[in-house]
């Protein structure tokens, strides 16, 4: 009976994500993380898919404060601010959208006006058929969190490809295959 207790809380501890501990230890105000919610896919040891982890959450403050806080938290956790040569973001974004490294790990986050925000834009056509989401109160306040945090094997923008320099690999090869077989004519000469 004595032993029910640790064991379970070690089999609680081998099983949830590290990633996602670290995320809930992260040094942030009670209004930046409201209404968390985690998806984890892929493999924690990468054997078909890597590990893919993403959290959203609901902050009480506008995107700038929020951005702020969550910069301050991850680098006070070791995280380092990555400017990509690539990919981060590939698009222009509304809001704030940064990239973060640490060890193995690469993290992005897309601080936004929540989506009640846009519907408030005016426009030109019809309304939208359903109301966009407001705060409890009905008004259109906060922002959203996006955090994504992928292992940097499995992130495009980590990935380079193999160099083609001349000085390295001697001539680059012809792309034209000029002894194909599928090329020749397949049906025998009669004799």
């Amino acid at each position: 009976m004595l032993g029910a207790l640790p064991l379970y809380f070690g089999i609680r501890t081998a099983t949830r994500d590290p990633v996602l501990n670290s995320l809930d230890a992260l040094n942030l105000p009670g209004w930046a993380a409201v209404g968390v919610q985690d998806a984890v896919s892929g493999s924690r040891w990468c054997l078909v898919d890597c590990r893919f982890r993403e959290r959203t959450a609901q902050s009480q403050q506008g995107p700038d404060e929020t951005t702020q806080v969550y910069e301050a938290a991850l680098s006070e956790a070791g995280w380092q601010r990555w400017e990509a040569a690539k990919l981060c973001p590939e698009q222009p974004m509304p809001g704030h959208y940064t990239c973060w490294t640490r060890d193995e790990l690469t993290l992005d986050l897309w601080v936004r006006p929540p989506s009640c925000a846009a519907a408030q834009q005016p426009t030109d056509g019809p309304p939208p058929a359903t109301p966009p989401p407001a705060g409890p109160d009905g008004k259109c306040e906060g922002s959203v969190v996006s955090v994504k945090v992928r292992n940097a094997i499995d992130d495009d923008r980590v990935k380079t490809g193999p160099s083609t320099d001349p000085s390295l690999t001697g001539e680059d090869p012809d792309p034209v295959f000029t002894d194909d077989p599928l090329l020749d004519d397949p049906t025998p000469a009669a004799s």
